[in-house]
């Protein structure tokens, strides 16, 4: 039964996350507080993750979801069932819309109906992703209440020294790679 509702859950949050994977973390917020199969702190690991391993971001995420649910249920073979499971159900709804655009190009590329709809989306996609961004610095900024005294100070500088060196012009050649393991060796040191 867990692996049908892995299955719907990610189908819709494939059906309505427009604008990539970044897009699928406020459904994964819900996803979180709805079903209690990870936490919000594990979400935002989960980000970081995702964005420095190959891959789409919303994959990689649906991929570790399954895994992680599906450990809990049956082992190592729930956690491979959960992983197939996850993933498929987020890439589904965009196969379906691919093979039914496919089936219909000539007709939809010159419709004006259909160029506007695209219009009108981009600020959806944009919103989500905005609403993405602001819910992992929140996760990060404040991750144990949204006070003062909740404050993570040491992401806030690490985020402001990166911020810094990637924008000096002789550093911005670098490869993120390179930011990304001073991050992960910073984080290390901090959390000692």
């Amino acid at each position: 039964m867990i692996f049908l509702q892995l299955f719907w859950e990610f189908f819709k949050t494939g059906l309505f996350a427009v604008g990539g994977g970044m897009a699928t973390i406020p459904f994964l917020y819900d996803l979180s507080d709805k079903t209690g199969w990870f936490t919000h702190a594990d979400l935002a690991n989960m980000i970081a993750v995702s964005e420095s391993t190959p891959g789409p971001i919303g994959v990689n995420m649906a991929t570790y979801v399954g895994y992680i649910t599906g450990m809990r249920e049956l082992g190592v073979f729930g956690a491979l069932l959960g992983a197939v499971t996850a993933t498929i159900g987020l890439i589904t709804p965009a196969v379906i819309i691919i093979m039914v655009v496919a089936a219909f190009l000539k007709s939809f590329r010159d419709n004006k109906y259909v160029n506007s709809a695209f219009y009108g989306l981009r600020p959806a996609s944009t919103g989500l992703i905005a609403a993405a961004g602001l819910s992992v610095a929140a996760a990060n900024f404040f991750p144990e209440a949204y006070t003062l005294a909740g404050f993570n100070w040491k992401g806030a500088i690490l985020f402001v020294v990166l911020a810094v060196l990637t924008n000096i012009k002789k550093l911005s050649k670098v490869h993120p790679i390179v930011f990304i393991g001073l991050s992960a060796l910073v984080g290390a040191v901090f959390s000692m």
